[in-house]
């Protein structure tokens, strides 16, 4: 029998132990997985005690998921290098803009025939605009990446509350072993091969949710916001069709979880909405904003629209998505939010 693969998740934020609850389960009972799930944890002291510490002798990462008990089998490792090193899958679950520095602690001292993927939301600069987290990661380490996206709130992940995921992998073989790693009863995953499609989703929606936001503020209803949502959706599959040139983009992947089911969840809840609302209702800035409701964390959306705008510029295209483009020109060229409805009313799908 083929040895057990062993696991590490590179992170442990909101998300990244919500992701341990799951891998550290399934490893436990299923032999194709070595029993201990390694997580790198960035060290920080917490009343006192280190974070690691904490985690393996009480088994709950009380600073970022606090109210839950993690696997008996998942390690906090903090030295990254030490996690990474034998590892068989990475599960990469850090915020984007850590990707780089992370990689290059990485290389050179992982297995060659690793597989990662990677379920960090977000789009990297790349020389031509947009770049693709999983590209980044890829290039940086050599090895096969796959992604998971959806409709997945990360408290609701850990208090097992029924929800669905998509896993983008074009290996099939991988991809089944990797949803063998993830799916539960209440974590439901979908393979399907369009990777880079899965993935772009999960960076433009958060553009969509930011308008979402700008129409909560300004005092619009559901049915507004159920044109936010189609008309952002038309815009992404657009968009798709433009960047992702591995091959055919099939409408099909947008009804995944992944695309369709995540919008809706991010412009309801999400913090692109709430930031945005708060943006049309304060008068205060995105950086402002920023600071006050998320510690300094900065926003997606805002930052996607910005990378997304120079690639429409680049390829002469901005005309073809004025939503897109309405976001971006409101959070960075002072225009009026209002100009948002305007961009609504006259959207070229009505013409």
């Amino acid at each position: 029998m083929a040895a057990a693969k062993k696991v590490c998740i590179v992170g442990s934020g909101n998300w990244g132990s919500a992701i341990a609850k799951i891998v550290g389960a399934n490893a436990a009972r299923n032999d194709k997985f070595d029993n201990t799930v390694k997580m790198w944890v960035f060290e920080e002291l917490v009343n006192g005690r280190k974070l690691t510490e904490i985690i393996n002798s009480d088994h709950e990462n009380v600073k970022y998921l606090p109210g839950h008990k993690l696997p008996t089998n998942v390690l906090a490792i903090p030295d990254l290098a030490d996690a990474s090193r034998d590892a068989d899958i990475l599960v990469f679950v850090i915020p984007h803009q850590f990707i780089g520095k992370a990689c290059d602690t990485m290389k050179g001292k992982i297995k060659s025939d690793a597989l990662g993927i990677s379920l960090i939301k977000g789009v990297d600069e790349g020389p031509d605009g947009l770049k693709l987290i999983s590209d980044v990661i890829q290039e940086k380490l050599g090895i096969a990446m796959s992604v998971l996206m959806g409709a997945n709130i990360a408290n609701e992940v850990a208090d097992e509350k029924f929800c669905e995921t998509t896993i983008g992998c074009k290996n099939k073989n991988h991809g089944l072993l990797l949803k063998e790693l993830m799916q539960t009863d209440n974590f439901r995953v979908t393979v399907v091969e369009e990777s880079d499609v899965v993935e772009i989703c999960g960076a433009l929606k958060n553009i969509v949710a930011v308008g979402a936001g700008f129409c909560d503020g300004l005092g619009f209803g559901d049915n507004t916001k159920a044109a936010v949502i189609r008309l952002g959706l038309m815009e992404m599959i657009a968009f798709a069709r433009i960047f992702c040139t591995a091959g055919p983009v099939s409408s099909a992947t947008f009804l995944e979880s992944c695309g369709v089911a995540d919008l809706i969840t991010t412009c309801y809840g999400g913090r692109n909405r709430k930031v945005a609302e708060a943006f049309v209702k304060t008068g205060k800035s995105i950086e402002e904003l920023e600071k006050e409701m998320l510690n300094g964390q900065k926003l997606q959306g805002p930052a996607t629209a910005a990378e997304v705008h120079l690639i429409l510029e680049h390829k002469n295209l901005i005309d073809k998505f004025p939503l897109f483009n309405a976001v971006y020109k409101i959070c960075f060229q002072g225009h009026p939010v209002a100009e948002f409805i305007k961009c609504l009313q006259n959207h070229p799908e009505h013409m």
